[in-house]
């Protein structure tokens, strides 16, 4: 099959790379992937975060293959979209209703487990969620990052008064931009790119230019996109004393940022939440129902063969969702 792996100093394509060993007795399916989509994180993988090697990629929308037992027979000939998070379901954290913080878990195209870069793909059979007939394939691909997004209203009660400030115009700040919209709340997505921001005011959205926005302590929740370490920083500038901070951010380099000053988060009260996986039911509804547009968001398609090219520069200032094609 083909393929697309980092070695841990580069990204290659392979076109004759192992299929997955699926075994009828596993609890796992074999899925054939039709898309897959390019996240900040397998940039940052490629850079050295996560100290992974193998096949990249995490969001993907793809048709089961094999699958065993009754629930994963029922699924054969179905597309579906897969939670990343692999777990054991026996530790104390799994045990507590927190088994995307599994003890042993693996993550795809993450951590020791090979992701969906290619044409063929290995994930539990309890991971897998239906796509309904109304959500095209362009539409799923987004599952995975727009679930990360309605976590935020999870973590955090965000009404009609509370007034947000999403750092980053790229891939996750649009979707979170989108999701937080919903809540009609006062809500100004800042960014450094005036298409990426142009994109979002023709959803609604208000915008601003990084350069333009002062740091005046006022904002009751900002949520850190950027992808930058620098992002925390720029945070701490604008949330208002016993607002909250949310990170979204992983970057290869977190050390890169030394100049914080944490006192502030003290002195102010500052709550700090770290925000990664999401619910993929509440997400696949929201694309069901047609309450967030995410198709305006793909930048371009690109083929599993030259998907080298990704890794072998800046994407481009106004570039926002890459999708890997697996077409013939």
């Amino acid at each position: 099959m083909r393929a697309l792996l980092f070695d841990g100093s580069t990204v290659k394509f392979r076109q004759f790379h192992a299929e997955p060993a699926w075994a009828a007795a596993s609890e796992e399916a074999l899925i054939q992937v039709h898309l897959a989509g390019l996240c900040q994180t397998d940039l940052e993988i490629a850079k050295g975060y996560m100290g992974f090697k193998g096949v990249l990629g995490h969001e993907f929308v793809g048709t089961v293959l094999k699958a065993s037992g009754a629930v994963g027979s029922g699924l054969v000939g179905k597309r579906v979209v897969g939670e990343i998070n692999c777990v054991c379901g026996k530790c104390d954290m799994c045990a507590r209703g927190l088994s995307t913080h599994c003890r042993h878990r693996t993550v795809l195209g993450i951590q020791n487990r090979d992701g969906v870069f290619a044409d063929l793909a290995l994930l539990p059979i309890r991971n897998l969620h239906v796509v309904p007939d109304n959500v095209s394939n362009e539409e799923a691909v987004f599952t995975e990052p727009l679930a990360a997004a309605v976590q935020i209203l999870r973590q955090v009660q965000v009404d009609a008064r509370t007034r947000v400030m999403i750092l980053g115009d790229g891939r996750l700040g649009q979707l979170v931009a989108r999701v937080i919209a919903l809540r009609k709340c006062p809500l100004v997505l800042v960014g450094r790119h005036e298409g990426k921001l142009t994109l979002a005011d023709r959803a609604g959205i208000r915008t601003a230019q990084d350069r333009e926005v002062e740091g005046r302590h006022d904002q009751d929740l900002v949520i850190d996109c950027t992808g930058r370490a620098a992002g925390f920083r720029r945070a701490l500038e604008l949330v208002r004393p016993r607002g909250t901070i949310v990170l979204k951010t992983t970057v290869a380099d977190s050390a890169a940022d030394k100049t914080t000053n944490l006192a502030a988060v003290v002195i102010d009260e500052i709550t700090i939440l770290g925000s990664r996986c999401g619910p993929f039911r509440e997400a696949l509804a929201m694309l069901g129902q047609k309450q967030v547009d995410v198709t305006p968001l793909i930048s371009r398609r690109v083929k599993i063969d030259g998907g080298e090219s990704l890794f072998a520069g800046p994407l481009g200032a106004d570039t926002l969702k890459v999708l890997l094609t697996f077409d013939r």
